[in-house]
């Protein structure tokens, strides 16, 4: 089940291909009415109050805030939850946009 798309432009689709968000040239993660909902600090992802919410580190593992493993994406696009499980895949996509597109609900999908 595909529930929903990254574009090249850093427009973000649910499953109906209603757009919910965005991310923007300077890392800023957008909601369906261009409002700031967090955003991306090289490998920090922050809620639009800038409190780290989570990370993506250089092997594609996620970590919450307080550092626990909840899941992974790996080079080819596969991403898996905290137990190891494939839920879903993005080829071509930036890792660190999939990790907040599926780990952080900063979106409504």
């Amino acid at each position: 089940m595909t529930i929903g798309k990254i574009e090249s432009d850093g427009t973000v689709r649910n499953s109906s291909n209603m757009k919910i968000g965005s991310f923007d040239r300077n890392n800023v993660i957008r909601d369906a009415s261009n409002m700031k909902a967090g955003s991306i600090d090289g490998s920090i992802i922050r809620d639009k109050n800038n409190m780290k919410i989570g990370s993506i580190e250089s092997n594609g593992t996620v970590r919450d805030a307080s550092n626990m493993k909840i899941g992974s994406v790996e080079s080819n696009g596969t991403v898996r939850d905290g137990s190891n499980m494939k839920i879903g895949s993005v080829e071509g996509v930036n890792q660190t946009y999939a990790a907040v597109f599926y780990f952080f609900n900063l979106f409504n999908h």
